[in-house]
């Protein structure tokens, strides 16, 4: 096949990460780039190790013993135009697998979606930077690595993460006027109505930083809810966080509490299927009254303009990517600093909240993904029709 100019009816994007499918930021921000690649005409197929995709290829989740066979991968891909990579060559969870999909990809087509590099992990800062090839586009999820990788003569485009900037719950709700279903979640939480309910809406890892959460919780006398599970070991943490806690304390979609001496049972940190939350997560915001997002790294932090379009205040820590959002004009609350934040609960201010709207509608706009990701196809080597 001529791969320098690819014709065809409806040309085939193949994405490949470890995983998709699920709620982590890699699955996520996947899903809505399959969206715009479909408005912009292609068909989609996943490829991952694990998840509800179309191939599944174990060799290429994280955690696998080796890697597919190159002819698993390369019939997996036969069907692409182009190849989409998430993260799995950013980020060297598996090096085999990454070096696989690179030589494959070789000569092709393709976009290597970075939502991590190796020296953003201090225990992987040693390891090179991604692969490069001459028939690639190179795409980061913030400014801070399109200028890291620019160091290391890799040349790449930055696309923000992007958002609904009207966004509704499961049954169809808008943030504005979903009572019932913030009533209805808080009932089945056993958090009262007058309650302040304050959602961390990540994984429980050592950068997502749950006990700067907590801190900000117990200090504006508040409840605290960890939607996500624990991972990589950081169960056992967790547990004497919780048992710690001077709040009432929420883990994952269930109703399990802990908190002062115990930790919740409903949903929390080590459920056997990491990353899988039951409850949408636009339920989860409709219920709480402030967003906290306390890590010391995030690659974007999607929760930075979440709050935003779910109309809730946000407490935010001091990670390098969230100084980068704030010049956008945000406007946050200190995570490490608790009485502003109790004071706009006590007397909240909906202009804030219609302004942190405004910003993510004006530059983090999901309906502005296929043009930006567009341009990004057609500066490729090959020409698609």
């Amino acid at each position: 096949m001529d791969r320098a100019r690819v014709k065809c009816d409806v040309p085939t994007a193949a994405l490949v990460s470890f995983r998709l499918g699920g709620s982590d930021g890699v699955s996520i921000e996947a899903e809505k780039w399959s969206g715009a690649l479909r408005q912009l005409g292609w068909r989609v197929v996943t490829v991952a190790g694990s998840g509800p995709v179309d191939t599944r290829l174990d060799g290429l989740a994280m955690d696998a013993p080796a890697p597919p066979s190159r002819g698993e991968l390369v019939d997996a891909l036969a069907p692409a135009d182009l190849v989409v990579v998430e993260n799995l060559c950013s980020l060297p969870l598996n090096p085999p697998a990454a070096a696989l999909v690179a030589t494959v990809c070789a000569g092709r087509p393709a976009v290597l979606h970075h939502h991590d590099l190796p020296w953003q992990r201090p225990h992987l800062a040693h390891l090179p930077p991604p692969p490069d090839d001459p028939s690639w586009a190179h795409v980061t999820i913030n400014e801070l690595s399109r200028r890291q990788l620019a160091l290391r003569g890799i040349i790449a485009t930055t696309i923000y993460n992007s958002f609904d900037p009207d966004p509704v719950t499961a049954d169809g709700e808008g943030v504005r006027e979903g009572v019932r279903v913030r009533v209805g979640v808080r009932q089945a939480l056993g958090v009262p109505r007058q309650a302040r309910l304050l959602l961390q809406p990540t994984r429980a890892l050592a950068r997502k930083n749950v006990a700067g959460g907590l801190a900000l919780a117990a200090a504006v006398g508040g409840t605290y809810w960890l939607l996500g599970p624990a991972e990589d070991g950081y169960g056992p943490e967790l547990d004497r966080l919780v048992a710690r806690a001077r709040c009432p304390v929420l883990l994952g979609a269930g109703a399990g509490r802990g908190g002062g001496g115990g930790r919740g049972g409903g949903g929390g940190g080590g459920g056997a299927d990491a990353g899988k939350v039951t409850l949408p997560v636009a339920d989860a915001y409709a219920a709480c009254d402030a967003v906290l997002l306390p890590s010391t790294w995030e690659g974007f932090g999607n929760p930075s303009v979440e709050s935003a379009t779910y109309r809730r205040p946000l407490a935010i820590g001091p990670y390098p990517v969230a100084a980068e959002l704030a010049v956008f004009g945000f406007r946050w609350f200190d995570i490490a600093e608790p009485a502003p934040l109790a004071a706009w609960l006590d007397d909240p201010d909906t202009e804030l909240l219609d302004h942190n709207q405004r910003i993510a509608r004006e530059h983090f706009n999901l309906a502005d993904l296929p043009g930006r990701l567009a341009a990004v196809i057609e500066g490729l080597p090959a020409h698609f029709d």
